[in-house]
């Protein structure tokens, strides 16, 4: 590993400010995704690392996207940290039975002590074109939203994700235009159901927010 590689994490409440930051941070600079890990907060924490001016470049993207959907993100860069330390930061990948999914995901061995040989990011050979996310804090809500999306547009759901705390994020799939028409159908019946925390749309996603949607 050189010298010159550094950690960048970022993290945001709510997995849908996450994942959409994830998909500016990749697109803005060259960088790979270790870990994504959820906090027991009602948050996601991100794990990147790459060249310092691309980490940090990717960091102060995802960040802003962070930031302009409300997930109070908070961020840091460390320049070639210890591999005592990345030690302690790495996680071990974890399923949680109480909530039924993974709680920390990994899509690359800790960079600091493997080094880092091909790419290891495994991504479906089928294309998707969109990806569309309705996260809402009740599941009522979110249920009624989504059964409303894939009635108003030909999408597919491809992943539910729960933080805890009533906190569920329901993802769809399908072409842009299908998938926008989904969710914009889909925001309005979360009101009086329950709180809606995100409604977003991602055209052409990152490799690592596709390599998180379930295989």
């Amino acid at each position: 590993m050189s010298p010159s590689v550094a950690l960048g994490i970022l993290e945001t409440a709510g997995w849908t400010p996450a994942m959409v930051a994830l998909d500016a941070m990749e697109k803005a600079a060259g960088v790979s995704v270790w870990q994504v890990e959820l906090n027991d907060m009602l948050g996601t924490v991100l794990k990147i690392f790459g060249p310092v001016d691309s980490v940090r470049a990717a960091i102060d993207a995802g960040y802003e996207v962070a930031q302009s959907m409300q997930g109070k993100p908070q961020r840091v860069v460390i320049p070639r940290p210890t591999v005592a330390s990345s030690r302690a930061i790495s996680s071990a990948v974890e399923f949680n039975p109480l909530i039924q999914q993974a709680v920390v995901k990994e899509l690359t061995p800790n960079p600091f002590t493997n080094p880092v040989t091909s790419e290891s990011t495994t991504v479906s050979n089928e294309p998707i074109q969109a990806l569309g996310f309705i996260e809402t804090q009740g599941f009522t809500a979110v249920f009624e939203a989504i059964d409303t999306a894939c009635k108003a547009a030909q999408v597919d759901v491809v992943a539910k994700e729960k933080l805890g705390g009533g906190y569920v994020t329901v993802v769809v799939r399908g072409d842009v235009a299908a998938v926008r028409a989904a969710i914009d159908a889909a925001r309005p019946k979360v009101e009086g159901l329950g709180k809606l925390i995100a409604a977003h749309v991602i055209a052409r996603p990152s490799q690592s927010v596709m390599a998180l949607l379930p295989k």
